[in-house]
């Protein structure tokens, strides 16, 4: 990769124009169709679009509200308000109008540009809302018309017209743009992404253009990204993993940047691109997992047989002939036929036969599940981070890839390990601050620079960190034994059959959990066998369903039982939850991480019956729906007692 001095986003852009200007930077598929957009005509979009703004009274300092899924012109506003010296906020599509109150006011929004009509209803709706706090969002731009030709409201305006005020703006001011991207500062404030708030108020991380284009160097450096790569474009933009992957590497690297043309065609999309670079939180290999395994348990006897044969080859020598390890002929040979009939046209169907470089991140990944697709020939890797650091921490190198470990720290950063547990990181993707927060940024980072995560980890003698878990969460049960929730949640969500778990223990005698079955692949299970189901609450009570369950929670627990840590932290009751956990519920956040505590609280009198030993529990549950309204769902839920190994004498 050809190494560019320019020091902000909008000098990269200008950058990629004169260099490559008809290599595609931008695709986006609409009705069916590929759009193409090549970096010259991006740049003359960002102008038009940044001269727009300016002609409308944005200026230096101001943030700028991003909301939508993935589409090149919301991309493009962001590198616009960067080229005023503004700043891009971007806000998660699918929150209530209710969650978007506290970063419209927080981040003293006044100019939105959005996707549609439901981000624009979004906005109208909670206008009330806002001027009490004396605020107002002044100019709302939406890029898709439809459904709001009959919407009179002052502060609403199409993005075409915003270009066309833009482009006289521009004629009228010939050379306002070029002094405004060279007013710029490698220091400046280039984004402000809102943290998840799993334990609190969302606080405003802002990262400064040298920051994340150091980042993203060192990160194309590391996987050899180049202007030849593709990337699916699919994951919210509010979250700093997508700011890294389909932002910032891109407009260092110059590769090719594909929106697909919903959520509901993002695998459809997947095949059709191919991708060479990919990224996914684990459950979406979970999910991905789960439909093969469906599929697998409907096909034929001989189609079976074949799978199963080949993948305790791939198991067995897979990933070791993806790192260039030294394996024996005849399991290279049975390999090569496995290549051939199995793992081959699986890649094809999951839309992976062209990845490279494949990542993981946000939440551990079950050392199965990694296992799995780096055995099938995807060079799947997990790396570590956060919001605060630019996405990642730590990056595993190709040939060194552990399963148990999320890598060494990553190019241009520092780890230490304090003397609670704690990981410390320092580099040069940290923080530039919170916004408006200098009391949190001061807590976050230390006297020596660094940023304390939260997480408590270890470093191996390969110099490999391991996360535990978080730090405040890690405990022990009332006798001593370690207790790391989200080890055991992870390890309970390998299984198909379970979408997500959450457990409980600390203080306690014994662990307890909470199950959410995924009601696509019980739902085959079920039909398969023939067992009749009226939906979620029904299928989840059936005592088969539950016996299934228990099964896997078993299996669970023996691996627990040779692990020394953890052996005595085995789950000794649980229930499957009456509904799925769920982000507008404040269950979950928009990142899809388990809000624990509130999550005990809310159903604190299933939590004290699985401690109590009872054998079942009435709950009546408020839920909220996508279309605002509130109802309530109840079930009588069975406790279950899981069956616990003696630990092994390797753990022991």
């Amino acid at each position: 990769m050809q190494e560019s001095s320019a020091t902000t986003f909008p000098r990269l852009l200008l950058e990629h124009a004169r260099l490559r200007p008809a290599h595609p930077a931008y695709r986006e598929k609409d009705l069916g169709i590929w759009q193409t957009y090549s970096w010259s005509q991006a740049a003359q979009e960002v102008r038009a679009l940044a001269c727009g703004l300016a002609a409308l009274g944005f200026t230096r300092g101001m943030n700028l509200a991003v909301v939508g899924d993935n589409r090149p012109r919301l991309y493009w506003a962001m590198t616009a308000a960067q080229a005023l010296g503004g700043v891009p906020v971007p806000l998660y599509q699918d929150a209530i109008a209710n969650e978007m109150v506290y970063v419209l006011n927080d981040a003293e929004i006044d100019f939105a540009i959005v996707e549609d009509q439901e981000q624009v209803d979004k906005l109208l709706e909670v206008e009330a809302q806002l001027a009490e706090s004396g605020r107002r969002v002044h100019h709302v731009i939406y890029e898709d018309p439809r459904g709001l030709r009959d919407y009179d409201h002052p502060s609403l305006m199409s993005y075409q017209r915003l270009q066309e005020i833009g482009r006289e703006y521009d004629q009228a001011h010939p050379g306002f743009y070029d002094e405004a991207i060279a007013a710029g500062s490698p220091e400046d404030t280039a984004i402000i992404l809102y943290t998840s708030g799993t334990t609190g108020k969302p606080k405003g991380v802002c990262h400064a253009h040298r920051g994340l284009i150091g980042s993203a160097q060192n990160g194309c450096r590391f996987d050899g990204l180049t202007a030849k790569d593709d990337v699916l474009s699919y994951l919210p933009m509010a979250w700093v993993g997508d700011n890294l992957f389909s932002y910032a590497q891109a407009m260092v690297a110059g590769f090719t940047v594909n929106c697909p043309e919903s959520r509901e065609t993002v695998m459809t999309d997947l095949r059709e691109i191919g991708p060479t670079y990919y990224f996914a939180p684990p459950r979406i290999y979970e999910g991905l997992l789960t439909q093969v395994m469906i599929r697998m348990e409907d096909a034929g006897w001989v189609k079976r047989k074949l799978f199963h044969w080949a993948m305790g080859v791939a198991r067995r020598c897979g990933a070791d002939i993806l790192d260039g390890k030294p394996v024996g002929l005849a399991d290279r040979v049975r390999h090569a036929a496995g290549e051939l009939l199995v793992y081959g046209p699986l890649r094809n169907v999951l839309g992976m036969s062209r990845i490279r470089v494949g990542y993981t991140a946000g939440e551990a990944i079950g050392p199965d599940l990694f296992r799995f697709y780096r055995s099938i020939g995807v060079n799947l890797k997990q790396f570590y981070g956060q919001t605060e650091t630019c996405a990642y921490v730590c990056l595993q190198p190709d040939g060194h890839v552990k399963f148990d470990s999320v890598g060494p720290a990553a190019p241009g950063m520092e780890i230490r390990i304090a003397e609670n547990g704690e990981v410390l990181v320092r580099g040069v993707g940290l923080l530039k601050s919170y916004y408006k927060r200098d009391d949190a940024t001061r807590e976050a980072i230390n006297d020596e620079g660094y940023f304390m995560t939260g997480d408590a980890g270890v470093i191996d003698a390969d110099g490999h960190l391991k996360i535990i878990d978080r730090a405040k969460d890690v405990g022990k049960l009332a006798d001593g034994s370690m207790f790391a929730p989200k080890y055991i949640e992870n390890k309970l969500k390998f299984f198909p059959y379970i979408k997500e778990a959450v457990a409980f223990g600390t203080g306690r005698d014994q662990v307890c959990a909470f199950i959410n079955i995924d009601f696509d692949a019980v739902g085959n299970w079920a039909e398969r066998r023939h067992l009749p189901y009226a939906g979620y609450i029904d299928l989840a009570g059936q005592p088969d369903v539950i016996a299934m369950i228990g099964e896997c929670v078993e299996q669970v627990n023996a691996d627990l039982a040779n692990d020394a840590m953890l052996a005595g932290s085995q789950v000794a009751r649980f229930l499957i939850l009456h509904k799925e956990l769920d982000p507008d519920d404040d269950e979950l956040t928009r990142t899809r991480k388990v809000r624990r505590g509130f999550i005990a609280e809310k159903y604190g009198v299933l939590v004290d019956a699985l401690y109590a030993g009872k054998t079942e529990q009435f709950i009546e549950t408020r839920v909220k729906f996508e279309d605002g309204r509130e109802g309530s769902v109840s079930a009588t839920l069975k406790l279950v007692d899981a069956k616990r190994l003696p630990p092994s004498a390797r753990a022991a």
